[in-house]
């Protein structure tokens, strides 16, 4: 007798936007004898528990009641498949293993949780059982993971200031103000929004990593410079990584961005097309309307 077990586990990065656990493993075990106490208990509180973490002896001692693990692919979907001699009406364990965070982001390592230990609803088909399960990791836990982890994840949805919707295949840079350095890009999708990830290990780059003195959640100031095919869109003023919500950010964070494009080119990304544009003026007297033409030449405005 074959049994199927499909789902999907993601996160909460904030209150809109979720993020599928890409490349995470789930196991499924059979339990372990409880006491009657200890499963009515179980019940009481219900099966949607917050994650509960597990150590490597926890997870080595439960080795042998394993019947199935698999990876979760891109979007965060699994499926699973097991024979068994019997129908399962007694509840299984779930649990969760993340060797890296989304965006093969944050340190390396196996971090082990317990997600669930519930009573499946199996659907007979002609191959078997299938049964389904799906999780959705709350915001608190999931900022205490990529805490510990030493990664960063910042969302948000990426607008004009006049236009009627958001845009998609922008390209959207986020830069430390505390280092002047870049941090990392991301891409918007469909309906605007980015999700751009990055470590400890990025902010620093080989040297001590620069902080704010009495930062709670050691991450940069941040700012954005916006692109599209390539072409800067949109840079925005750095002075804007004061503001506080842009000021040490915390793990994960959701900072939409309203752009307002303008013609000023930045002398550092431009400075050869400026000296192109100038105006070189001839003769010995010059007009008193050629020295406001060499100010205001428009190709600087």
């Amino acid at each position: 007798m074959s049994y199927l077990l499909i789902g999907n586990i993601s996160a909460l990065i904030c209150n809109d936007c979720v993020e599928p656990l890409a490349n995470a493993r789930i196991r499924v075990y059979l339990p372990a004898p409880k006491s009657q106490k200890q499963l009515q208990q179980e019940v009481e509180e219900g099966i949607f528990n917050d994650m509960t973490a597990l150590s490597a002896k926890e997870v080595l001692m439960k080795a042998d009641r394993l019947l199935a693990e698999g990876s979760l692919d891109e979007k965060g979907n699994f499926s699973l498949s097991w024979e068994e001699v019997h129908l399962f009406t007694e509840a299984l364990e779930l649990d969760l293993c993340l060797d890296e965070l989304p965006g093969r982001n944050g340190s390396r390592q196996s971090r082990n949780f317990h997600l669930s230990r519930l009573v499946l609803h199996w659907k007979r088909n002609s191959d078997g059982y299938v049964g389904a399960y799906a999780y959705v990791i709350p915001a608190a836990v999931w900022r205490s993971i990529y805490a510990r982890a030493g990664a960063w994840v910042i969302t948000g949805v990426v607008k004009p200031r006049f236009g009627a919707s958001e845009e998609s295949c922008l390209r959207v840079e986020a830069w430390n103000a505390i280092t002047g350095q870049r941090i990392g890009e991301a891409f918007t999708n469909e309906i605007g929004r980015y999700t751009l990830h990055f470590s400890r290990q990025q902010l620093a780059k080989g040297s001590l990593q620069m902080i704010r003195p009495g930062s709670q959640n050691m991450g940069p100031d941040v700012f954005f410079r916006i692109y599209r095919n390539d072409q800067l869109l949109w840079a925005e003023d750095p002075k804007m990584a004061q503001v506080p919500e842009r000021q040490d950010i915390g793990p994960c964070t959701n900072l939409n961005i309203i752009y307002k494009p303008s013609r000023v080119k930045w002398a550092s990304d431009h400075i050869g097309t400026w000296f192109t544009d100038m105006i070189t003026l001839t003769g010995t007297r010059k007009k008193k309307s050629d020295h406001y033409r060499l100010l205001f030449h428009p190709s600087l405005l």
